[in-house]
């Protein structure tokens, strides 16, 4: 700011050193090792009774242990303490590690269709019996997990692609035994092929839904539940505030919604209440009514911002 300029500035608090996905770090490494174990167990069931949904069920759960890993890698690096050249930290890294995990979710469901219907093409023997031995293991420890995972999921894109992934994975669990049990009873062979593509049409839905909100956060688009021509309403509603332009709000990552305002403030108000005063009706205001983590305000005098068009050019 130039000297001589009437400016206040404003912050509701710091920004959180600790992101939303952070609390739930044990819970993904936990998750981690029963998605690993039952992949192991998936692909030699896979195996033993040629099962194709199996195996997909297994390359799913392989794709599910990587998100899951960089889930807790993103976390690593998301919680790093802010530097000069990095003033939120890595807080974006967990939605970077969800926009990944989302492709990984879409080329997954991509190649079971395909191999659904090569399967089709070229039908093979499943052994029904074997097939619900081991989805019934798969499902048991995917339900496991969502149990870990459901609380965090609401909280954070990272964890709810995480918790996605898992869910798809026990539906398709869910497929495999359904097939087993049609291929035991009635010796259809095509309801193995069938359960797959159920698994890949349950995959892709999901994804693209995440992926949209996880583009909306790099984006820079304004946090879901907050809309913005309320939040210029509240603010004009003050007294004494006159304008407000330079609106702004976005999402740094899940659970830091951040706000930035230029706020025009009448010189009368300004002069009875003071900055301090003003700044903390603005705090408050935007608290009571918005869930926002972290808000910058500037307050002008009337006229400056055509001051500051000037400027600028």
């Amino acid at each position: 700011m130039g000297a001589g300029h009437d400016h206040g500035h404003g912050h509701s608090h710091a920004p959180p050193t600790g992101t939303a996905a952070a609390a739930y770090r044990g819970r993904l490494r936990v998750a981690l090792s029963i998605t690993l174990t039952v992949m192991v167990v998936e692909i030699v069931g896979g195996l033993l009774a040629d099962s194709l949904a199996l195996i997909a069920d297994a390359a799913h759960m392989a794709t599910d242990a990587l998100g899951l890993g960089m889930a807790l890698f993103a976390i690593h690096f998301a919680n790093r303490p802010p530097s000069g050249n990095r003033t939120f930290g890595y807080a974006r890294a967990e939605i970077l590690a969800a926009l990944a995990n989302c492709l990984l979710l879409l080329g997954v469901g991509g190649y079971v269709l395909y191999e659904a219907i090569q399967r089709f093409v070229t039908p093979a023997d499943t052994a029904g019996g074997l097939t619900i031995v081991f989805g019934a293991i798969g499902l048991v420890a995917n339900m496991i997990s969502l149990t870990l995972l459901v609380r965090g999921q609401q909280e954070s894109l990272n964890v709810r692609a995480a918790f996605l992934e898992v869910a798809a994975d026990a539906l398709g669990s869910l497929a495999v035994i359904i097939s087993a049990l049609v291929i035991l009873t009635t010796g259809w062979q095509a309801a193995d092929p069938i359960a797959s593509l159920v698994i890949g049409l349950m995959i892709v839905p999901r994804t693209v839904k995440l992926l949209r909100e996880t583009l909306d956060v790099l984006l820079e688009a304004a946090p879901r539940g907050v809309d913005m021509a309320e939040v210029r309403a509240h603010i004009l509603d003050l007294d004494g505030v006159e304008d407000v332009h330079d609106l702004h709000a976005w999402t740094i990552t899940s659970g830091m919604p951040v706000l930035s305002a230029h706020v025009v403030v009448s010189s009368e108000v300004l002069s009875a209440i003071g900055h301090e005063k003003m700044l903390h009706e603005l705090q408050e205001c935007l608290g009571d009514h918005f869930d926002v983590a972290h808000c910058t305000f500037q307050l002008e005098p009337g006229g400056h911002a055509e001051h500051e068009a000037k400027v600028c050019h």
